[in-house]
């Protein structure tokens, strides 16, 4: 009889010889906060290269996934690829996860022994701390109930310590006058040779100097935004871009003068030389406004860009503005429906909501508060037209929507054909999955018993694994187009249950705004475009019921 090569004897295995070994479907976990920065012996690279050492001693430890948190502290679990590996961990894809140490996993006492001790229990999923020498399932660690949460305290009192230290740090550099900072006001630049010391910026100082001048001639901040902007001044956001001080422009702003960015320099004491700082502080991982007896000013700390007199001269003219406003008894704004999904045909912007006398009137206000002839259109339209118009656009919307979904019930037959097509397929690759992990665990056996080599078994390992994730990978597109199809159907169906009652008197609210439209685009009286939100799912819900 011939000889079965050992890569056969291996795949043919009878069952009786399996030892059952599950396979683990493993997560790496890593993080790294700012406080771990330049301390080699955490990297990215080296908390991941102790995990796979470990693994690869575990044949019945599979990695199929890696989640890294950068840059983000261990005291909160709000972590984004945190929080995604639980996700995967409900849907199936990992069973298994694995840090370098407990520190990694978190530094908050009480959250990390609820993940340890009751969520990753409850969830059948085991959890490895490499370092600490800690496997969930294994029996050496019965006495761990005792020590983790003293490891977990240690390093919560770690993560206190350090963030105490850096904020004491801060604090002491703050009364020093010495700059606090990521990013230095506009108008000024930091010191060549000393990132706390503020100095002037030569091309952005008379800018402000400009600004100060302005309103202490009663200029309105809006007719300042709008000079700065027809005068092509770059906004203090770009401006920082364009120098390098800000990485890139989605943390620019829009590019364009504002009437609050205006305000906020003429309101800011560090263009008269001194240093305040300290006007907020994190509390719960939320920055929040300190009370005035809290700041921390040091006086004549670096050179100013306007007198203290000229300072003081604007402050009392803005607070006489502000007095005024407030003095006057003004009824309250009813609720703006439209809040954020109305905008100009012409250039794009908000379209504003004003009331004038006890009406509301929407328009552009590009021309007033960006620059003159910015806006080609500056389309008007009163609050109760718009509406009217809005909900014509609706209501034709909801008889197309009837239509369709008479289409949609007569095509049910085509659609539970394609669910059923997806179950078939789903089948078969479940159980392909499931004869080569079978595969799998006899290969450890073999190799164990001597039938295979050392670089044998590494090789079928590694056919049998690449067979199993593009199988597992296709599985979980073929779940999530199957899930997709029926959150639509489920979706669209209650969609039209709405639009069938909508009729002529029919009030537009907020709720329903929010439900059916994403966005508004008005260029006239006679030409408004409102994107809805369920079309899309219609187009795609379509595209499989008329695939052939």
């Amino acid at each position: 009889m011939a000889r079965k090569s050992r890569k056969q004897q291996a795949a043919a295995a009878p069952a009786k010889e399996l030892t059952g070994m599950k396979i683990w479907k493993a997560a790496l976990y890593i993080r790294l906060s700012v406080e771990d920065k330049g301390d080699h012996g955490v990297s990215l690279e080296t908390q991941q290269r102790i995990m796979e050492n470990f693994a690869a001693l575990h044949p019945e430890i599979q990695i199929v996934e890696i989640y890294t948190d950068n840059g983000v502290t261990g005291r909160t679990f709000e972590r984004p690829a945190f929080q995604q590996m639980l996700r995967d961990a409900d849907n199936g894809i990992i069973d298994c996860i694995l840090v370098k140490d407990l520190s990694r996993l978190g530094r908050n006492t009480i959250d990390a022994g609820y993940y340890i001790e009751k969520y990753f229990p409850l969830h059948g999923i085991r959890f490895i701390s490499v370092n600490d020498q800690f496997d969930s399932i294994s029996p050496d660690n019965d006495g761990n109930h005792v020590i983790l949460p003293l490891k977990n305290m240690i390093n919560e009192a770690y993560a206190f310590d350090i963030s105490r230290k850096v904020k004491a740090q801060q604090r002491q550099s703050m009364k020093s006058g010495e700059f606090v900072g990521a990013r230095p006001p506009y108008g000024y630049e930091k010191a060549a040779d000393n990132c706390h010391q503020l100095i002037v910026d030569e091309e952005a100082a008379p800018v402000v100097r400009q600004i100060f001048s302005w309103a202490s001639e009663g200029v309105p901040t809006n007719t300042i935004a709008r000079r700065l902007n027809e005068s092509g001044i770059l906004s203090p956001g770009y401006y920082g871009v364009s120098k390098g001080r800000i990485p890139n422009n989605r943390l620019a702003g829009n590019g364009k003068w504002q009437t609050w960015t205006v305000t906020k320099i003429l309101t800011s004491e560090v263009y008269t030389g001194d240093m305040v700082q300290g006007k907020s502080k994190t509390v719960g991982h939320r920055q929040v406004c300190t009370n005035p007896e809290e700041w921390i000013t040091v006086r004549g700390t670096h050179e100013a860009l306007v007198s203290r007199e000229l300072f003081q001269k604007v402050q009392a003219i803005l607070e006489e503005k502000a007095s005024k406003s407030a003095a006057s008894s003004k009824v309250p704004y009813t609720e703006n429906v439209l809040r954020g999904k109305i905008f100009c045909g012409h250039c794009g912007k908000n379209l504003h909501r004003q009331r004038s006398h006890e009406k509301y009137i929407f328009h552009c206000i590009s021309n007033d508060r960006i620059a003159k002839d910015y806006c080609s259109g500056s389309p008007r339209l009163w609050e109760t037209e718009l509406f009217g118009s809005i909900l014509t656009i609706i209501q034709k919307e909801a008889a197309v929507v009837m239509d369709k979904k008479a289409l949609m019930q007569k095509a049910d037959s085509k659609l539970a054909e394609r669910m059923s097509g997806i179950d078939r397929q789903l089948y078969e690759l479940r159980q392909r999955i499931s004869r080569n992990q079978g595969f799998l665990k006899s290969l450890y056996q073999n190799f164990v018993t001597g039938v295979l080599t050392g670089s044998e078994f590494r090789s079928m390992k590694l056919d049998y694994e690449e067979a199993i994730q593009a199988d597992m990978s296709i599985v979980r597109a073929l779940e999530d187009e199957q899930k997709n199809l029926q959150s639509q159907m489920e979706q669209l169906s209650d969609l039209a249950d709405r639009l069938e009652h909508i009729g002529r008197d029919t009030e537009l609210t907020a709720s329903l705004v929010n439900q059916l439209i994403e966005r508004i685009t008005v260029y006239d009286n006679d030409h408004i475009e409102i994107v809805f939100c369920f079309r899309n799912a219609f187009e795609q819900l379509e595209g499989v019921i008329t695939d052939e």
